[in-house]
């Protein structure tokens, strides 16, 4: 949704987020699978489900692979 870890840390501490509809304003806000996750961007607001989490970091297409959109 946004390109660096700082760049989602500054989204989240600006109120822009909310994890299954209460705002979360700490960027350590512990996530579970399922969570339902609504992100507020420049022109759109995004609505993703947390499917599982990555052992480590890795390409875009395998992050892509951890949630789905909820439109």
């Amino acid at each position: 949704m946004v390109r660096t870890r700082t760049d989602a840390g500054k989204l989240v501490t600006a109120g822009h987020a909310r994890v299954n509809g209460r705002r979360v304003v700490a960027a350590s806000h512990l996530l579970r699978a399922g969570d339902v996750v609504t992100l507020a961007l420049d022109r759109s607001v995004r609505v993703l489900e947390v499917v599982a989490f990555a052992p480590r970091r890795g390409p875009p297409a395998a992050g892509a692979a951890l949630y789905r959109a909820r439109d």
